[in-house]
């Protein structure tokens, strides 16, 4: 069975026992995490999908780790000018693992 979830203005196509990688959750290490966004829900050809949500899904998670991504050099010059412009950015990130997908 399959779920696709929404979080951080993304969605994500899950299953039990994956480990994904968000946006940055306000939880502890260790903590449970309910996702009731559900979007769609399935296994094989069987796919539940309501108008809104289908409703009384939810999956469940735990968070594995707090972590950061890579960091990503935006870095802009202008020739015969003398002028540049450097900046740094690393996402905050959260990385779970689903334990369960219930309807």
């Amino acid at each position: 069975m399959y779920a696709v979830i929404k979080t951080g203005g993304k969605q994500y196509r899950v299953a039990k026992d994956d480990v994904i990688i968000v946006e940055r959750l306000t939880v502890e290490d260790g903590k449970k995490i309910e996702f009731t966004e559900v979007l769609l829900m399935g296994s094989g050809a069987d796919i539940k999908v309501g108008s809104a949500l289908p409703t009384g899904a939810k999956v469940t998670a735990e968070l594995v780790e707090q972590t950061r991504g890579p960091k990503l050099i935006a870095f802009k010059k202008r020739r015969r000018k003398n002028s540049r412009r450097k900046r740094g950015h690393r996402q905050d990130l959260s990385k779970i693992r689903i334990t369960a997908i219930s309807a």
